[in-house]
């Protein structure tokens, strides 16, 4: 079915990805909603009911498209890591998951034009080295972990500090491409109308 897709999400990263596999979102419309978990909300239930959110947040403006969006948590045990938006934030998070295995939780929301609602959760499984105090100052002074989920950006610095990863890379670095493909296939998409 040929139909315009629409990219719910404000991340860049996001886009790059879809972009390497070859998928060209017609539109990117951020979705406007609030993104602070809920009481006792587990990282799991948070990551699909944000994805899930902002896909029913955007979809009503654009009925004769598909609509994906995404939401990437950062997980130590049931504790949800913040979106590091300081330094003191970022370096809590690092000294959280140094030397501890953490899991990376992608909710993935698609409604196709006729309606339907596909949901996944991705799990991908990060253990970091133990990080001494000197490498936290260097990757903090990098500025490389603003605006990322637990503080760190896989695709960057901080590969040279992840001794295990299990599952999706994609996941990590903030949506799985192989099931956001699997549901666009599910659902019949097969790109946009040619102009």
């Amino acid at each position: 079915m040929f139909a315009k897709l629409v990219l719910a999400s404000a991340s860049p990263r996001r886009l790059d990805l879809l972009r390497q596999t070859g998928i060209e979102p017609d539109a990117v419309v951020p979705a406007d909603i609030d993104e602070t978990p809920l009481k006792a909300e587990t990282p799991d239930k948070h990551a699909l009911r944000v994805a899930v959110e902002k896909v029913r947040a955007v979809a009503p403006a654009n009925p004769d498209a598909f609509v994906l969006a995404a939401d990437t948590v950062v997980g130590c045990g049931r504790r949800i890591l913040p979106k590091a938006e300081d330094e003191a934030t970022a370096r809590r998070c690092l000294e959280l998951i140094s030397g501890r295995r953490h899991r990376v939780l992608g909710g993935i929301a698609l409604i196709a034009p006729d309606g339907r609602m596909a949901t996944r959760l991705v799990e991908s499984a990060v253990v970091f080295k133990r990080l001494s105090v000197g490498e936290i100052d260097a990757y903090l002074a990098s500025g490389e972990w603003q605006g990322k989920a637990g503080g760190y950006a896989i695709q960057g610095r901080a590969a040279a500090y992840i001794r295990f990863l299990s599952g999706s890379y994609s996941n990590v670095v903030g949506l799985s491409l192989y099931d956001v493909h699997q549901m666009l296939a599910g659902f019949g998409w097969q790109g946009s109308a040619p102009p």
